[in-house]
């Protein structure tokens, strides 16, 4: 007999208790995912009333290709939101990718099978250092996010002298300009992406325990979650997914600037929250983050077609940003459920 185990009736009241929370958060994240998908649907078929080019399937393929970069930043994002946490070095990270993928590595290089994971890997202690600071420091994420994407962007100025050298190394080109199978690589891979993403966030144990982590800390920590360790992956996938993105874009325009990544920080976070997921943590699925992004991509689309300028999309996003706020408010919800009920 062990006088110090854990009654099992606690044990199973914490599981009863997780169940009903799930099942609440599958609801209204499904609600929140279908209602996007629709959107985007409409969006990018009645566009064609503003432009015949609109809504076909080659205009499809341009806003799935385009969208590639922000899904991919997206589940990133949406893994550090999840635990209440924000990463806004995500633009200094694109970039660190970009640029080490041009100077590092070029066109041509045999080597790059195992230079472009060194890459990944130098992007990915840029989230490790903003995870330290989080968790040992207690400095607040947006802040340790912030002072990491000034410290990155400051060493990239000073190691480029202010203009990238290098071309695109020959897998990037391949991955964002190649075929697979009769389609554009980046459809394919990105289909595979969010497959996988999907399953690791939403069907994984460690998916689980993000979310556990986001509700409620100490509560997780009592069911023996390992906090720490999973408090530090999301930055870490994080900057690697950025790290990526910042690749994947030397291999779509054939080189690197500075000023990369800067348009991506605001759609990554729009994407995510008109998604379905909570600011504060605990509540979101990668799909319904996905759909955010492709939102945001057909809006861009949209709005370059019409020859608008850029900043509108900027007040677009902001204004997206603050509906779904309003819509997704708890008691909208409830007055739903009720209704249904």
């Amino acid at each position: 007999m062990n006088s110090t185990s854990k009654p099992p009736s606690q044990d199973h009241r914490l599981v009863q208790t997780g169940d009903t929370r799930v099942s609440a958060k599958i609801s209204r994240e499904t609600i929140s995912t279908l209602s996007v998908t629709i959107l985007c649907l409409v969006l990018l078929f009645s566009a064609r009333l503003i432009n015949p080019a609109l809504g076909s399937w080659s205009q499809v393929e341009t806003v799935l290709i385009l969208g590639f970069f922000l899904v991919v930043l997206s589940f990133g994002q949406g893994l550090v939101i999840l635990t209440g946490g924000l990463d806004l070095s995500l633009p200094a990270t694109i970039t660190l990718g970009g640029i080490l993928a041009t100077s590092w590595i070029g066109a041509g290089n045999p080597a790059e099978w195992y230079l472009l994971p060194a890459v990944l890997a130098v992007c990915g202690l840029v989230g490790l250092a903003s995870a330290i600071g989080v968790i040992w420091l207690r400095v607040p994420p947006f802040i340790m996010t912030m002072a990491m994407s000034i410290i990155v962007a400051s060493a990239l100025l000073g190691y480029t002298k202010g203009t990238p050298r290098g071309t695109a190394p020959d897998m990037a080109v391949a991955l964002m300009k190649g075929d697979i199978l009769g389609l554009p690589a980046p459809i394919v891979v990105l289909i595979i992406f969010v497959i996988v993403g999907w399953l690791f966030q939403s069907r994984s144990v460690y998916g689980r325990y993000l979310y556990a982590i986001g509700t409620n800390v100490e509560a997780a920590r009592n069911a023996a979650v390992p906090v720490t360790a999973m408090r530090i992956l999301p930055y870490v996938l994080s900057a690697i997914c950025a790290g990526f993105v910042g690749i994947a874009l030397v291999g779509y325009s054939n080189g690197a600037t500075l000023r990369m990544g800067d348009d991506y920080l605001l759609p990554s976070i729009a994407s995510v929250v008109i998604g379905g997921s909570s600011i504060l943590g605990g509540r979101g699925t990668f799909l319904g983050s996905v759909g955010g992004a492709l939102l945001l991509t057909i809006l861009g689309t949209i709005i370059a077609t019409l020859g608008l300028e850029f900043g509108f999309r900027t007040i677009i996003e902001g204004s997206i940003i603050l509906i779904a706020l309003l819509l997704l408010r708890e008691e909208l919800f409830q007055k739903l459920r009720s209704l249904k009920t």
